[in-house]
């Protein structure tokens, strides 16, 4: 059994743990940005039963046509859950000021965790630094990592040289399709800027307890 993420005190009250064994599946959905549509459509693929639960990468809002639809999607299901991204970070700090935000909503991205654990697994935003261990991370950090040595998308990207001990599950940097290595699963597929399928549209992917146990 891994050992769970211990983060520091700044982290920790942001972290939220789910018990793994409440749900029969559980699903990690990447960067949504206002596609209200397509995530109608993936979740209608899911079709999910009444013991699954999906978790976000963050990053709901902004970009796309719909945030305020999605927002209220997520806040209102109980099988839907998100960590907070770099966009609703921005509007938190207020560097973001956009016409469909509405009173509720700031509180709403405040109430998101900044990451979120089950078993040996972890949801982050942006990712980690393999070079430091997780209580040396702040929550930035874990918002926007791609690449600590390099200059964003020239890379390399942090999962290159990571190798675990948790399997991180994030958004924030796109790729074409989903990237799934051992310890790290990239699930930003652009879906906002459109020409993918429902299914890799938001990049979903299945985390089943029961082979985890």
């Amino acid at each position: 059994m891994t050992t769970p993420p211990q983060f520091n005190d700044d982290v920790e009250p942001h972290h939220r743990r789910l018990a793994a064994d409440e749900y029969d599946e559980l699903y990690v959905v990447g960067d949504v940005h206002g596609s209200f549509a397509e995530l109608e459509t993936l979740l209608e693929e899911l079709s999910l039963g009444p013991n699954d639960m999906v978790v976000f990468v963050g990053d709901l809002i902004r970009k796309g046509p719909h945030s305020p639809e999605v927002i209220d999607l997520v806040r209102e299901r109980d099988d839907l859950i998100s960590v907070r991204g770099n966009n609703e970070q921005k509007l938190l700090r207020g560097e973001k000021d956009p016409d469909w935000l509405r009173e509720g909503d700031r509180p709403f991205f405040e109430s998101l965790p900044v990451a979120i654990s089950f078993e040996d697994a972890l949801v982050v935003h942006g990712g980690v630094d393999p070079s430091r261990p997780l209580a040396e991370h702040s929550i930035e950090d874990l918002l926007t990592m791609r690449a600590p040595a390099g200059d964003g998308y020239d890379g390399p990207f942090w999962y290159e040289a990571y190798d675990g001990p948790h399997r991180v599950f994030f958004g924030h940097t796109v790729h074409e399709r989903p990237v799934v290595r051992e310890h790290a699963v990239a699930l930003d597929t652009g879906c906002v800027y459109g020409g993918r399928s429902p299914r890799t549209t938001t990049g979903a992917t299945r985390w089943s307890p029961s082979t985890h146990r």
